[in-house]
Formats: structure tokens, C-alpha cells, sequence
């Protein structure tokens, strides 16, 4: 008799453990009734008939996925090895579960996909150097394309990307012959300041003769803060002048003076 008593109720059991789902907050159910979309429900205690009823379960945190290191060939030609994170999310688990047989699978390959045809698209230099606006483009990318599986893809970072040995000592050798170039043009262009700047002092000093001689007077100056043995003497530059007089006028005298023995000597 006892038998026949606990076998009810050891059904009734079971039965009720079958039924009852307890979902936490940050977990969604899509219940099917009879194979049709019924309602999504969740969280907290979830009641399903079994064998009538049927419910899947959605994950709505965000999902961090590492996309796979994919061979990528830039505009260039040039090949090298990428990878990334991709950062996504479930924002209706309706379309999740109904659109899509495996969404976490299909955002993957979609994310390699993408990761290789835009980066196809542009030159190594833009990879190294302009990441953000490539991360951009990935992410508006395969948005766009998951959003129909209720999908939200939050941030596309790339992480690595590797370049073969020679590749890395062109570019090491590209590096220093653009630095070597501004620093030639960099040189230039001082030389032609200063050019500019000796050009404006020079007519400074063409229109007063003492600013020359005041010019002279700190060269001296600062020659006689160093540790030198040079002897300088000023000379005045009106000196000059009254030597080159000097030396004109004995030529003039011997031409005059040898232009008169002959007058006498004619007389």
C-alpha cells in the first residue's frame, strides 16, 4: 500500500522539478509552446510544462571574444598576421535564439570576415598608425551586420599586428631616412632664417657706421671671456681711411715729381 502511494507522488516530484526555471538577472528565457515562439520571460521562477513547453536560455552580459589571427594582405602588398577583441552583447533574445542557429559562433566568423576585408583596404602605415579609426570601421561593420540577430557589438580593438623580420628592418631603415631627411630640412631651413636674419643686420648697420663699430666691441667682448691667448687691437676704422689716403698720395707725388726734371731739363 505504501508503495503504491509514494510512486504519485514521487511523479508529482519530478514533474515539478521539470517545470521550475529560476533565472538570474542578468539570464533570459525564450519559451516555445508547442515548437511556436511563446514569450520571453525571465528573471526569477519560471514555470515550464514539460514536453509542451520548451526554453532556451539567453546570456544578456557582455561577451568578450578573442577573434583568431587572420593573414591579411594590405593595399601595399605587404602580408602580416592580425588579431583582435571583439566586445558584443545580446539585446533581444527573441531574434537570438530564432534568427540565427548559433549567434555566438556566427559573430565570430562574421568578425574574422570583416577584420580581413577591411584592413585589406588600406596600407601597412595606416595599420600601425591610425588603430582608432580602424577599430571604428570594424565595429560599425559587424553592428550593422548582427543587428538583425539581436546583436550589439559595444568596441572592436585590435591587439597584434605582426610583421616578418625583413619587413621590420625596411621599416627600420625607412624610419631613419625620413629622420635623416627632416633633419636635413630642418637644417635648411635655420640656414635660410639665419641668411634673412644677416641680411636685415647687415643693412642695419649700412645705414650707421657706428653700429658696426659697437658690433665690433662685443666680438672683442666675448673673445675675452674665453680662456685664449689671441691679442686683439682695436683699430678704428677712420684710421683706415687716412692710410689709404696716405698711401694715394706719394704715387700722385711721383708722377708729378718725374714730370719735372724733364721741364728743367728742357729749359
Amino acid at each position: 500500500m505504501l508503495i503504491s502511494y509514494l510512486v504519485p507522488v514521487v511523479l508529482v516530484v519530478m514533474l515539478l522539478a521539470a517545470s521550475i526555471r529560476i533565472l538570474p538577472e542578468y539570464k533570459r528565457g525564450v519559451v516555445f509552446f508547442l515548437g511556436r515562439f511563446q514569450s520571453v520571460k525571465g528573471p526569477g521562477l519560471i514555470i515550464i510544462i514539460p514536453g509542451i513547453q520548451k526554453m532556451e536560455v539567453v546570456d544578456l552580459r557582455v561577451v568578450t571574444m578573442d577573434v583568431p589571427e587572420q593573414d591579411v594582405i594590405s593595399r601595399d602588398n605587404v602580408t602580416v598576421k592580425v588579431n583582435a577583441v571583439l566586445y558584443f552583447r545580446v539585446v533581444d533574445p527573441e531574434k537570438a535564439i530564432i534568427q540565427v542557429e548559433n549567434f555566438t559562433q556566427a559573430t565570430s566568423q562574421l568578425a574574422q570576415t570583416t577584420l580581413r576585408s577591411v584592413l585589406g583596404k588600406h596600407d601597412l602605415d595606416e595599420m600601425l598608425s591610425e588603430r582608432d579609426k580602424l577599430n571604428d570601421d570594424i565595429q560599425e561593420i559587424i553592428d550593422s551586420s548582427a543587428e538583425s540577430w539581436g546583436i550589439k557589438v559595444a568596441n572592436v580593438e585590435i591587439k597584434h599586428v605582426d610583421l616578418d623580420e625583413s619587413m621590420i628592418r625596411a621599416i627600420a631603415r625607412q624610419a631613419e631616412a625620413e629622420r635623416e631627411r627632416r633633419a636635413k630640412v630642418i637644417h635648411a631651413e635655420g640656414e635660410l632664417q639665419a641668411s634673412r636674419k644677416l641680411v636685415e643686420a647687415a643693412n642695419v648697420m649700412a645705414e650707421n657706421s657706428a653700429a658696426l663699430q659697437l658690433r665690433y666691441l662685443q666680438t672683442m667682448g666675448d673673445m675675452s671671456n674665453k680662456n685664449a691667448s689671441t691679442i686683439v687691437f682695436p683699430l678704428p676704422m677712420d684710421i683706415m681711411e687716412a692710410f689709404r689716403h696716405l698711401k694715394a698720395s706719394p704715387a700722385a707725388q711721383a708722377r708729378t715729381g718725374g714730370q719735372a726734371p724733364e721741364d728743367g731739363s728742357a729749359s
